[in-house]
């Protein structure tokens, strides 16, 4: 597969795009900024002296709401998008997703076994809730994952094919137990349980952004380092193994990285799909499957995406804000087809 378009012309233009959303994402809402007051209230956010009179009120929606909420996006946005990249590169399939190790499934089943469960016991404390939750997502995703691998392991050697088969079983069995969870559920924490699994960016905080922000730097940054294994693992298992590469080092750090990535994402914004499958598929077929432009391309189309996402989320039902999971899927789903059927013809 050959790119379609030059790599850094390719990379500009996603760079500009996702300061055009982030703009964008900024400025407009329930309550909507000019974009120059935006960019104002922006510049005094970070410290940035400037001449007139501030204005209270964009300086309050941007730096308290707005801004994290933001962050949140490009975050979680850019770290699905990345282990989408890692594990199509781990199967040697376009059309793998983050969740086939059972990551989503058991952030899933974490979250349900915080929200019923402290339903049932009577209630969390109000200060503490959003971090058990978050804890408790970001342990069940790392739990079913760790399975999924051992699953994997014989003999010294991973087994790629059973892997993806324990994946598939144990995302079956944590889909159950979300199940059971949810049957338990009063009517007040069975909607909170649906919104979560439905995804969403609201009630960003810079509380909650941080500890994501650490896993999507690491991710970010290791990831690029592997470039050369993810390319030489295209060619097979064993040719990686002649080029010098030890194989399965490799395939416990991609396993790795995606459980702490798609483990944070979800446990900070709940449930996203199609942003780890569709955005480093779309960009495989822009910039071809060269990991050194890919998994960056990827990076800054999936923050792009997101944010565009959370943006129509926001202001399709204004003041009412729809699941960013349903958005993503409506956006996705059809894309998607569009692609397999173009791939056919």
């Amino acid at each position: 597969m050959t790119a379609i378009v030059r790599p850094r012309p390719m990379l500009l233009a996603l760079g500009l795009v996702l300061v055009l959303v982030v703009w964008l994402s900024l400025a407009l809402g329930p309550v909507s900024l000019p974009l120059g007051e935006t960019l104002k209230a922006g510049l005094r956010l970070i410290g940035l002296p400037l001449e007139g009179d501030a204005t209270q009120q964009a300086d309050l929606i941007l730096g308290q709401i707005r801004m994290p909420r933001t962050l949140l996006g490009i975050a979680v946005g850019a770290v699905l998008a990345l282990s989408g990249v890692a594990m199509q590169g781990l199967f040697r399939n376009p059309l793998a997703d983050p969740g086939l190790v059972g990551v989503s499934g058991g952030a899933a089943l974490g979250a349900a076994i915080a929200i019923v469960g402290g339903s049932l016991v009577g209630g969390l404390p109000a200060a503490i809730e959003p971090y058990v939750l978050s804890v408790c997502a970001f342990a069940g995703g790392l739990i079913v994952t760790a399975i999924v691998y051992r699953f994997g392991r014989s003999n010294g050697q991973t087994n790629v094919a059973t892997m993806l088969l324990a994946g598939v079983a144990m995302t079956a069995m944590a889909g159950a137990g979300v199940g059971l969870f949810t049957y338990l559920a009063d009517d007040a924490t069975l909607r909170t349980l649906t919104f979560w699994n439905l995804g969403s960016l609201n009630g960003a905080s810079y509380q909650r952004l941080w500890p994501l922000l650490i896993v999507a730097v690491a991710v970010a940054l290791w990831l690029p380092r592997r470039a050369a294994a993810l390319n030489a693992l295209l060619l097979g298992e064993s040719e990686a193994r002649h080029l010098g590469f030890d194989v399965e080092r490799i395939k416990l750090e991609l396993v790795l990285c995606t459980a702490l990535g798609v483990g944070a994402a979800v446990a900070a914004a709940g449930l996203i799909g199609f942003i780890g499958l569709v955005v480093p598929h779309l960009m495989r077929l822009l910039v071809g499957p060269d990991h050194r432009v890919l998994l960056p391309a990827s990076l800054l189309a999936g923050a792009g995406l997101l944010l565009l996402a959370d943006l129509i989320a926001r202001l399709l039902l204004a003041p009412a804000e729809l699941p960013i999971g349903i958005v993503t899927a409506l956006i996705g789903a059809p894309f998607f087809l569009f692609l397999l059927v173009r791939g056919r013809t």
